[in-house]
C-alpha cells in the first residue's frame, strides 16, 4: 500500500499524462511532416547572419520525442514513478527548448512553457497519488 492518500488533486496527474500524450502527438506529427518534406535544409537570414537547419534531422528529433512522450504520458496512467521523473525532465527539457524559440514564435512558446510548468508542478506536488488510485 502506498502511503499517498488518493484526493481530488489526483486529476493535476492526469491532466499531465494528457497533455504529454498531445503533445507528443504533436511533436510526431511536426517531426513525420519535417522527413517528408522535399527540401532537405532550411534557412534564415537575420540580423546575426544566416542560420542554417537541416530539417530532416530536426524531424526525426521531434518524431523521437514525441513518441517518448507519448510513452510515458501512458506510463503515468499506471503510476509508475519512473514514469513520473522521465515526464519531469522531458516537460523540463522541452521548457527549456521553449525558450529558445521565444524570439521566433512568443505566444506559442509562452503558452508551451506554462504547460510543462503545470505538468512538472502536476508530477511532482500530486504524482504519488496517480499510483495510490492506480492501485485502488
Amino acid at each position: 500500500m502506498s502511503d499517498a492518500q488518493v484526493t481530488g488533486w489526483v486529476g493535476w496527474g492526469w491532466f499531465a499524462g494528457i497533455m504529454l500524450i498531445i503533445a507528443g502527438v504533436i511533436d510526431a506529427i511536426y517531426g513525420f511532416i519535417a522527413v517528408f518534406l522535399p527540401s532537405s535544409s532550411y534557412f534564415v537570414l537575420g540580423e546575426g547572419g544566416l542560420v542554417l537547419l537541416d530539417v530532416q534531422g530536426w524531424g526525426w528529433w521531434h518524431v523521437i520525442i514525441g513518441a517518448a512522450l507519448i510513452l510515458v504520458g501512458l506510463a503515468l496512467f499506471t503510476g509508475a514513478g519512473w514514469a513520473r521523473v522521465t515526464a519531469i525532465v522531458l516537460a523540463a527539457i522541452n521548457g527549456v527548448s521553449q525558450l529558445f524559440l521565444l524570439p521566433v514564435q512568443p505566444w506559442w512558446s509562452l503558452i508551451v512553457l506554462a504547460l510543462d510548468i503545470l505538468v512538472i508542478y502536476a508530477l511532482t506536488v500530486h504524482g504519488r497519488e496517480l499510483k495510490a488510485a492506480h492501485s485502488r
